[in-house]
């Protein structure tokens, strides 16, 4: 049997990968902003090649079609289904992270205030304990405005969505999926 040929071209880029990689988002995830924003960048691939990713998926659909594997009802219709479960799928992934990393940051700063105020009277203690809290404050601020780019993503991804599925509506059995489109 012939090597599998690698993946070229978009394919290799956009393509989810055959194995996924499970990530194990810890507090040592949060506190590191660098590694905390790769991930989130990482997640946020769908989002930004969502029409790429519309293109992808239609084509597999049709392809499905003329081998005789296609599903029931319109190609374009499984299309915008199968892409809207995915996006629902990260976007509920992401939350959970931010969410997860903000409650990280709320309780390591409320430690820090609490050190603040058991310094006591030694102005170098207090120094110092006031430069963690600030370094603490600066991370949870980042944080908190990774929300403010969530939503604008997912903005910005739901409208390129509508523009190509107009006519597509999440079914109401999925609770999460009309969750998140009545909420953009």
């Amino acid at each position: 049997m012939p090597p599998k040929q690698p993946q070229l071209g978009s394919l290799a880029i956009q393509a989810p990968t055959l194995a996924p990689k499970t990530v194990h988002v810890s507090p040592s995830t949060c506190h590191d902003i660098s590694v905390f924003k790769d991930l989130m960048n990482q997640y946020r691939k769908l989002d930004d090649t969502i029409n790429m990713r519309l293109n992808r998926t239609t084509a597999q659909f049709r392809d499905r079609e003329r081998t005789g594997l296609g599903g029931k009802g319109d190609i374009e219709e499984q299309a915008c289904a199968q892409v809207w479960r995915e996006l629902v799928a990260n976007w509920s992934r992401r939350k959970e992270i931010v969410d997860y990393c903000v409650g990280v940051m709320d309780e390591s700063l409320e430690e820090k205030r609490q050190s603040l105020q058991n310094a006591g009277d030694d102005a170098s203690a207090q120094r110092r304990a006031k430069g963690i809290l600030y370094a603490e404050e600066v991370k949870r601020n980042q944080l908190h405005n990774e929300l403010t780019v969530e939503s604008i993503v997912r903005k910005r991804a739901f409208d390129a969505f509508r523009g190509r599925c107009r006519y597509f509506e999440p079914p109401p059995s999925d609770p999460e999926a009309r969750k998140w489109w009545d909420s953009i």
